[in-house]
């Protein structure tokens, strides 16, 4: 059975953007030592057309073959003119709004999500699949969630988006490992109790 990690990133308080789902105010802790770190332990979370430029180009996938990410998510791609922002992985986006797909690499969840989900994790394969952003669509997988890779930076935001879509059970996840950063930013990675 393959794993669905949800690995975000969020403020102190918990947000992973502004109302809005505007997360460039976290951009600022990408430093040297923060992208060394997520280049060897997660360089298939970084966008495909941000790869070559940070150099990462050239490296393999090492825990992800697969993306899905809310619609939301993935608009933030479409407004900059990229249709497979992850194109060295298999993409889905859930949505019931887009339509037809603008990008043969990607391919829409308009229906029954968690179904979808159940029958990605079912395929064989080492890698897993990396749930990439949007509240609403990790409220709706929580319970098919077996990992979070939560990092947190030292900002608040106040108000804004949460992690999860409000409106759900209680959730226990147990502690695997602590990674610090020197500009303050923390990687925590958990496994679900069941």
């Amino acid at each position: 059975m393959r794993k669905l990690t949800y690995f975000i990133a969020c403020s102190l308080d918990g947000f992973i953007g502004d109302e809005h789902g505007d997360a460039s105010a976290m951009l600022r802790f990408l430093d040297e030592e923060y992208l060394d770190f997520l280049k060897t332990e997660f360089p298939e979370t970084l966008p495909t057309h941000s790869r070559v430029p940070l150099g990462a180009g050239d490296l393999e996938n090492k825990r992800f073959d697969t993306v899905l990410q809310g619609r939301g998510s993935y608009e933030l791609a479409l407004k900059e003119g990229i249709t497979s922002p992850y194109a060295h992985l298999r993409e889905y986006v859930a949505s019931r709004t887009l339509g037809a797909s603008r990008d043969p690499n990607v391919e829409i969840i308009d229906d029954d999500l968690v179904g979808r989900v159940r029958r990605l994790k079912a395929e064989d394969g080492g890698l897993g699949i990396f749930l990439c952003g949007g509240s609403q669509v990790a409220g709706a997988l929580l319970d098919e969630i077996d990992e979070l890779v939560i990092k947190t930076y030292p900002i608040v935001y106040g108000k804004g988006m949460p992690m999860f879509a409000t409106g759900l059970d209680i959730q226990e996840f147990g502690l695997d490992a602590v990674r610090r950063f020197g500009n303050g930013a923390l990687v925590r990675t958990y496994h679900r109790k069941r």
